[in-house]
């Protein structure tokens, strides 16, 4: 059994490379993928109409913040990351709870953290 078996993950990335190397990943570990969703309206949409089980949340998506998708999935109860280029700092500060992963990543790092927020049936 893969570690992310049947969780449905929301992938909000906007780099082309990035996105496609994530989707292995996660096809890898099990999941289904929802996306890539490379703008933050793209992201909301599918918070709403696909209702993923976790998500991973790239802090900038086609430059503008991710916050309100942060925002979203938090009011419907979905565990996500945020994966950041931008150093130490808390990546959203109004989520100061939530685990950051810095780019590049090693894709078994997101795998585990992705496994330790997913949630159990």
């Amino acid at each position: 059994m893969n570690r992310l078996d049947g969780c449905r993950v929301l992938v909000a990335e906007d780099e082309p490379l990035v996105a496609m190397l994530l989707e292995d990943a996660l096809l890898e570990a099990g999941a289904i993928i929802l996306g890539p969703a490379a703008t933050v309206q793209h992201a909301l949409d599918l918070t709403m109409t696909a209702r993923p089980d976790i998500a991973v949340l790239d802090l900038n998506l086609s430059g503008e913040s991710c916050l309100r998708v942060a925002d979203a999935l938090a009011a419907a109860g979905v565990a996500f990351i945020v994966a950041t280029g931008y150093g130490d700092a808390i990546p959203l500060p109004q989520h100061p709870a939530v685990e950051s992963l810095q780019k590049p990543y090693d894709p078994q790092a997101l795998i585990d953290t992705l496994a330790k927020i997913r949630p159990r049936a």
